[in-house]
């Protein structure tokens, strides 16, 4: 499906119905990532509408020179969900960068937020500044890593701590093709990783008092976990959960423990809508 907002035709994917719930994902992936997480969660969960997009110069929705910062793109995504499901409270889960622009949208209208998920959010844009973990691999299987290519493998020894074949066959799934297709010149004039909001997004007065989940790991040495705690107290609701044997890629690593999690935070959503 395609949604135009100005010049831009964002390429989005909707599965379910029911409430809606606004799925982001991280720099250089696409909507893929994020079905990938999030569909086996509602196999036996009805009552749904799951939303799933490509972001600027990411999978098929292409980058627009005007598009200079995250401020931009957060104007961009207001405009999708305005055109996509227009007046409706909604929930937003994001993933890395995701969790960035999902915290934005929450600054700018919590009123039509019932829920945040937060994967492995960026919450400190300048990578020197982040509290990093020193690298840490916690399974590797040395003979699968080298049936790899070079290339490939790689790509997966930056990322993942746990380096199996198990592992691979998920991110070679969800991860590895998004990134193949991103737009690098685009994505390499604007950064968004490292660019900021022009506003604010925790000043002291912000609360944002709806049912949260923040999950972080504990081996992430891109984001980190320990700067994830520093915005909890402005989410009075938030459950925070640092996962041990888990990366940047947490949300395949530690599968089992994020699907539990995930269905415990739309429990919570669900009880509130109904008390």
């Amino acid at each position: 499906m395609i949604c135009k907002v100005r010049d831009v035709a964002i390429h989005y994917k909707v599965v379910g119905q029911g409430r809606p719930i606004v799925s982001l994902h991280g720099f250089t992936l696409d909507h893929r990532s994020m079905i990938g997480c999030f569909e086996p969660i509602f196999t036996h969960r009805e009552g749904w509408q799951r939303i799933y997009l490509d972001l600027p110069g990411h999978g098929k929705t292409a980058g627009r020179e005007w598009i200079q910062s995250s401020d931009d793109v957060l104007d961009l995504l207001f405009g999708f969900i305005d055109t996509v499901i227009p007046d409706k409270r909604y929930l937003v889960a994001g993933l890395s960068y995701g969790g960035y622009l999902a915290q934005g949208l929450v600054n700018k209208k919590s009123d039509m937020v019932d829920g945040v998920l937060l994967i492995v959010p960026r919450i400190v844009g300048n990578p020197q500044a982040r509290a990093l973990p020193p690298k840490m691999v916690i399974a590797r299987e040395e003979a699968f890593l080298a049936s790899l290519s070079p290339g490939d493998r790689e790509d997966f020894e930056e990322v993942a701590v746990i380096q199996t074949q198990n592992h691979w066959q998920r991110y070679s799934q969800v991860i590895t093709p998004a990134v193949k297709i991103a737009d690098t010149a685009f994505l390499e004039r604007f950064d968004p990783r490292k660019d900021d909001f022009s506003f604010a997004i925790n000043s002291p007065s912000f609360r944002f008092d709806k049912p949260t989940l923040i999950l972080v790991g504990r081996q992430d040495h891109w984001i980190g976990y320990r700067d994830a705690w520093n915005i909890l107290e402005h989410y009075p609701r938030a459950t925070f959960a640092v996962l041990d044997s888990a990366g940047h890629a947490l949300q395949l690593e530690q599968s089992l423990l994020f699907n539990a999690l995930v269905s415990e935070w739309l429990d919570r959503v669900e009880e509130m809508q109904i008390s």
